[in-house]
């Protein structure tokens, strides 16, 4: 295995067993975080007024699912041959793990502090994810042309 693919390997694994243990968070831990925070506030959904703590425990699950579907997504870089595609690889792996940190970062930071700023990095981390299965496709065709 190449020292590229090693990487991804581990980072993969890395993002996977995170999003994991946020997830294992969101369901056992955050309930009385979000309570503290939120409280009574309410947010309006799809033209619904819901509590504001259930509202943001989904946004933190979105988040470890988000984090979860790209570490399998980092794991496929790192089983891709790395000759031709070498740097379409990488640009996909890169692109993965920058969309994990600002689009599940930001949300898991957003969530537990209630700081709203950060929001606006949350679809540029979407972008990075998107760039990232644009790159990994073009690297099945780069490595079929071998």
């Amino acid at each position: 295995m190449s020292k590229e693919s090693n990487y991804w390997l581990r980072v993969g694994a890395i993002m996977g067993l995170l999003a994991v243990v946020f997830g294992a968070f969101a369901a056992h831990g955050l309930e009385d975080r979000l309570l503290q925070l939120y409280g009574e506030k309410t947010k309006e959904v799809l033209g619904t007024e819901i509590p504001a703590a259930h509202k943001y425990l989904a946004d933190f699950k979105t988040a470890a699912e988000y984090q979860m579907y790209h570490a399998l997504a980092i794991l496929a870089v790192a089983l891709l041959p790395m000759s031709a595609s070498g740097r379409t690889v990488n640009i996909a792996g890169w692109s993965f793990l920058l969309g994990i940190l600002l689009f599940s970062g930001s949300l898991y930071v957003l969530v537990l502090t209630g700081q709203t700023k950060l929001g606006m990095i949350t679809p540029l981390g979407g972008v990075f994810f998107l760039i990232g299965w644009g790159a990994l496709l073009i690297a099945t065709f780069q490595t079929q042309a071998e």
